[in-house]
């Protein structure tokens, strides 16, 4: 097969080149390269390679930490340096932009960085006794989504959490039956490390004493779950500190459930409700709204500033926290939580919210477009602060606002939430 040349990183870390008129999208490979591949899915227009030999390689190649990259699907780009990584995260926030909004940014804003390894403290790990290896593996599933990585370690999770995977597997092993434990989901607070079981069938009295000793030795606590997020309930400690996490910056600090949404990366997640903070730059006196508001991240650093905040969530659940959030943090007076399903916003519904001085606007992945479009002349905001996790739903959402709604794209940047994965957190800021 004859070499190629790669042009550019797509949006998921892969190598863009072009042949026999088909876009090659390759696996492992860096811009500026020239490499072969061998393609592992064929479509009319495009394919999707391995990368294999590199017969080029880019200044920006570095030996991966891991070595389960290539084979585990919880990285794609630690081959790449990691202030590399930010810069491509940059420019697929701007192609994105540009392509699907068809808006570009008065500012770029400088990114912001974090730690490069040992940050994730959210994970959902998958367990499976292998006959053939003689062991239990508790980690990522490989990229095929098939297996589960044989990992001894993780460079990307926090370094306890890290350490015990083996020492997971061992535990599953020591249980009377080897197949109650598919799953086991990781919540990391300030002051206690949460390990959720999913189990299948019910303990035996020697597996719950092979539990409680592992959590003694390791300084765990242990939940378990049997069937959905609602039976998720603490096993062992019972007298464990709560789950939680602090924005020091505003004296706010956050509990939180094992299953309850938040950032994997509570550095950065510092670092961002900072920038968030900076460019609504909240007022006394303003009535401001916190869109898809969670358990309150946004919403009561807002609250902090004088401001009164309304924060509408599509679940009652997460409504209910925020609500016991604000009480916590003494924030009751200044809040408000609605729980309303904002993926159906029309102008109606957003005129009975009345008028706000400013937005904060933090979707998942699907974004705010009906929110986007609800605008009207009534209720039309100065500034709006929008957080996203993906840049097409943004560039999208931006299109509405900049080339319907009146407002300027005035500035944009990346947060390197997930340093060596694809994935791109920005933060973008529109005025009216």
């Amino acid at each position: 097969m004859n070499p190629v040349t790669i042009e550019s990183i797509d949006h998921e870390g892969r190598g863009i080149a072009h042949a026999d008129g088909k876009v090659i999208f390759i696996e492992g490979a860096l811009t500026g390269e020239c490499v072969t591949y061998s393609a592992y899915r064929k479509k009319g227009s495009y394919e999707l390679a391995q990368v294999g030999q590199i017969l080029k390689s880019s200044f920006m190649r570095v030996q991966p930490k891991c070595a389960q990259f290539g084979m585990c699907g919880g990285c794609s780009m630690q081959h790449l340096e990691a202030q590399a990584q930010v810069a491509a995260k940059q420019r697929v926030l701007e192609d994105n932009l540009a392509r699907i909004g068809k808006v570009k940014a008065e500012t770029m804003l400088p990114p912001i960085y974090g730690q490069a390894w040992g940050y994730r403290q959210r994970a959902r790990l998958s367990v499976r006794h292998v006959l053939k290896k003689g062991k239990t593996l508790v980690g990522f599933r490989e990229k095929n989504g098939k297996y589960v990585a044989d990992m001894q370690h993780c460079e990307i999770l926090t370094p306890k959490i890290a350490s015990l995977l083996p020492l997971l597997g061992e535990l599953n092993e020591s249980f009377t039956a080897r197949d109650i434990l598919p799953q086991i989901e990781v919540a990391v607070g300030d002051h206690v490390d949460v390990l959720v079981l999913r189990i299948l069938d019910a303990l035996s009295p020697s597996d719950e004493a092979v539990i409680k000793q592992f959590a003694d030795t390791h300084k765990v606590q242990f939940w378990t779950q049997t069937k959905g997020p609602e039976t998720i309930v603490p096993f062992y400690p019972l007298d464990a500190p709560e789950l939680s996490y602090s924005l020091p910056e505003f004296n706010v600090t956050m509990p939180f459930a094992p299953a309850e949404f938040t950032q994997v990366n509570s550095d950065m997640n510092r670092l961002m409700v900072s920038r968030a903070m900076r460019l609504l730059a909240s007022q006394p006196g303003e009535r401001i709204v916190d869109f898809f508001c969670g358990l309150g991240n946004f919403t009561l650093p807002i609250a902090r500033s004088g401001a009164q905040v309304v924060g509408i969530e599509g679940s009652d659940a997460l409504v209910k926290r925020a609500g016991q959030n604000a009480e916590y943090n003494g924030l009751s007076d200044s809040t408000e939580f609605k729980a309303m399903n904002l993926f159906e916003m029309d102008v109606a519904g957003l005129e009975k919210l009345g008028r706000f001085d400013k937005w904060l606007v933090d979707p998942p992945r699907d974004g705010a477009i009906e929110l986007m479009r609800s605008i009207s002349a009534e209720t039309a905001p100065q500034r709006i602060v929008y957080v996203s996790c993906s840049p097409s739903t943004l560039a999208r959402d931006a299109e509405v606002l900049v080339h319907t709604q009146g407002y300027t794209l005035k500035a944009a940047g990346v947060m390197n939430m997930f340093p060596h994965t694809s994935h791109v957190e920005s933060i973008a800021i529109f005025e009216r």
